[in-house]
Order: structure tokens, then sequence, then C-alpha cells
């Protein structure tokens, strides 16, 4: 039942995405809006497929310097929030200046960051790992601190470590918000290394959309839009499959 529920609520997805795609095509082609400023998507297809091969170079970029963000972020976020959570003083003190930089936009940090360090690699990745390391910290420690205290106790009483305590109660309990803090950073991860780029650097989709915009060739833009939610949408679907593998309980659960 959960299951047809699910190819349902897809379809479903799928068939209102066609029907504003349709929209939008009917819009155009209509001339209620005029082309310079809303291509088709006849246009942003061709633009695509055009552009495929440059396209394609500069995301290998932009997802380099996500990948790096996301994979620093991850760490950074590990080492604090165990630490958080072993450490009232250090929870009390941090966590406060956590949720405060959460209320910086990211495209105020960006510009900063360029004139800090040049329009290398080091500004985007910093941004990248900005943006991701809050969401990641915050699932972990909400993971550790809602760990069953009976089970705690019971494997102490047994004799545990506490690193056994650590790997066999509190890391399961944490993985699901682990998960889902992840799948909000990798999104962050790549929409944050094109925002950076934006500013200035080689190459990346934010280098090619400055280039394009300043062109007036919205039909290149709305190409690089679509593949930026493309490829959130594939590291989105590539967590889904990592969080099955690790926690394959929760998906036992959800067949039943």
């Amino acid at each position: 039942m959960k299951k047809r529920r699910s190819i349902t609520s897809k379809l479903s997805s799928v068939a209102l995405i066609a029907a504003l795609v349709l929209l939008w095509q009917l819009v155009c082609s209509l001339g209620l809006v005029p082309k310079f400023m809303l291509p088709s998507p006849v246009d942003v297809l061709r633009a695509f497929v055009a552009e495929f091969p440059a396209l394609m170079g500069h995301a290998a970029i932009s997802l380099s310097e996500a990948f790096a963000g996301l994979g620093l972020g991850i760490a950074a976020a590990f080492v604090f929030a165990v630490l958080m959570d072993r450490s009232r003083f250090l929870y009390d003190a941090v966590y406060p200046i956590l949720t405060l930089t959460q209320t910086i936009p990211t495209i105020a940090i960006a510009p900063l960051l360029v004139l800090w360090m040049g329009y290398g690699l080091a500004p985007k990745i910093t941004l990248v790992f900005l943006v991701c390391f809050f969401p990641v910290t915050v699932g972990l420690l909400d993971g550790f601190r809602s760990t069953d205290s009976d089970a705690i106790r019971l494997l102490k009483s047994m004799g545990a470590s506490g690193l056994q305590v650590f790997t066999h109660i509190k890391l399961p309990y944490a993985l699901p918000g682990f998960f889902t803090g992840l799948k909000t950073s990798a999104t962050y991860s790549i929409v944050g290394a094109v925002i950076a780029e934006w500013l200035g650097g080689d190459g990346g989709l934010g280098v090619y959309m400055t280039r394009v915009r300043k062109s007036y060739a919205f039909d290149k833009m709305f190409a690089v839009i679509f593949l930026v939610s493309i490829l959130s949408l594939g590291v989105m679907q590539l967590i889904t499959l990592l969080e099955k593998k690790a926690m394959p309980w929760k998906l036992t659960k959800e067949s039943e």
C-alpha cells in the first residue's frame, strides 16, 4: 500500500511539472511575454544541447568545489557535535554562535571571502563549508542528545566503554538527523559554489552564468538553472541510497 502511494505521488509530481512546462511553452508561443525576458522551454533545451560540452566543463569545477566544501563541513560538524555533546559548557558557548551565523546572508559573506582570499578555489570552498557546516552539526547534535538514556545505562552496566556506547548507541541514534542535515547541506553546497563563482574566477557554472547574463543570453542562463537543479537532485538521490545502506532497519520499517 505504501509503495503504491509512493508511485502515485511521484506520478502526480511528474504530471504537475509537465503541465507547468506546457503552460510555460504556451505563454511563450503566444507571445504573452517577450522572448528576451522569458525563453521558451524549447529554446532552453536547444541552448542546453548546444552548450552541453561547455556546461559539463564548468559543472565539473563547481562540483569539485561543492564536494570539497561539503567534505570539510561534514568532518568539522562531526568533531564539533561530538565535543558539544560531551561538554555542556561548550554546547552553551558555541551553539548560540552557530545559530547566529545562519542569520548572515550567504551573498553578503561571499565578497568578503573573495577580498580576503582572492579569486581562487579557497573562498568558494570556504563559502560552501560555511553553508554546509550548520545543518550537519545540528542534525548530529540533536541525534546525540535524543539518545535513550536507559540504553546507555544498560550498556554501561555491562561494562561497555565510552567508545562502545558511542558506536553502538549514540551514533545509530544520530544517523537519521545526520542524513537529514546532509541532504540539506548537499543542496546548499552546489548553490553555494555557484554563488561564490558569481564574484569571479576562471571557471564554474557561476562564472558561466555571469558571462551569458552580460550577453543577455537568458536561454543559456535557464539551461544552467536547470542543470544546477538536476545536479542537486542527483546528489540528493545518492545520499538517499547511502542512507538506505547505512540504516537498513529504516527501510524495513517503511516497507511494513
